[in-house]
């Protein structure tokens, strides 16, 4: 089986979106603009270091005038100009159709709410393709700047305000995001994922993912919902429909259905969440979730094994 974010597109040169695509094509313009001044300036380098005698001096002004000033000053004007004009067209205004949804970067990691549906995730946004997508980007921590180079430029994430960037897929995929401002020590582990579903498939899974958890079955599943609400767990994460109510860490309601764990530390499987519940420090330095090595290894198998069946 292909796994989806082992194939996440993370690469403002394939862009699958609208304003992607405005900003590679500024970027092909600005570079051959730049171009185009880096060879008047050889040009002329090029002409003083072959002459054998003085050049006459009304030529050299003239030559200086027009190589070293004329031409940068007008081709960067027209680039200056042209992106001007390109500007309302990326940060346009929110449509009225667009579906909202509220990203929170918080160290290291990313709190994802659907408030209309009552849904809440971490670290992968799901988005229907065709519609436009108002986020609304803030921090409770440190600056975090939110990029997803297939789908639209970077935004800055602000403790205090929120800014909003409007986007939309074009195609369905699954597009790579990352953090594009130091925040600290797990900066680099600081991931996110877009997927990009036709209509109907994200109807149905905003659907699912608004279900509470399901009942965890007897036998291993079982015992691992008893001790995950047993040693606290609850108090920092909540899983819909148990007694796990906890804000502080991401919403584990559906955690096994997620494509990565840790903002794209792990992936998610049942060893990687026993590795991160007894030791998150080692895949995210200074992550705030403390180690749970002291309990016994079959608790820990069994909170791990109750959390991958969350889907």
């Amino acid at each position: 089986m292909v796994d989806p974010a082992a194939n996440a597109v993370l690469s403002a040169f394939a862009p699958a979106g609208a304003e992607a695509a405005v900003v590679l094509r500024l970027f092909w313009v600005m570079l051959a603009g730049s171009v185009l001044v880096w060879l008047a300036v050889l040009a002329i380098a090029w002409h003083a270091l072959r002459r054998r005698r003085p050049a006459d001096a009304r030529r050299a002004h003239w030559l200086i005038l027009a190589g070293g000033v004329a031409t940068p000053t007008v081709v960067l004007g027209a680039l200056l100009a042209w992106g001007l004009v390109l500007m309302p067209r990326l940060r346009a205004a929110v449509p009225a159709d667009a579906l909202h949804v509220a990203v929170s970067g918080e160290q290291w990691w990313w709190r994802v709410r659907y408030d209309d549906a009552g849904v809440e995730t971490a670290n992968e946004i799901r988005i229907p393709v065709g519609r436009p997508v108002a986020l609304s980007l803030t921090s409770p921590d440190v600056i975090h700047s939110f990029w997803v180079p297939a789908l639209a430029g970077k935004v800055d994430m602000i403790p205090g305000r929120s800014n909003t960037l409007v986007l939309q897929a074009d195609r369905p995929g699954t597009f790579r995001g990352v953090c594009a401002e130091f925040c600290g020590a797990s900066h680099a582990q600081m991931r996110l994922l877009v997927v990009a579903m036709p209509p109907d498939a994200f109807a149905r899974w905003l659907e699912a993912q608004a279900a509470p958890a399901a009942a965890a079955p007897d036998g291993p599943a079982a015992q691992g919902r008893a001790a995950f609400l047993r040693n606290g767990c609850g108090a920092c994460h909540a899983v819909r429909g148990t007694a796990a109510t906890g804000s502080v860490g991401p919403d584990l309601t559906h955690v096994g259905s997620r494509l990565e764990l840790a903002a794209g530390a792990l992936p998610n499987d049942a060893e990687s969440l026993r590795r991160w519940i007894e030791r998150p420090h080692a895949a995210k330095p200074e992550a705030l979730m403390p180690r749970f090595d002291m309990l016994s290894p079959a608790e820990v198998r069994a909170i791990a094994t109750w959390l991958e069946g969350l889907r």
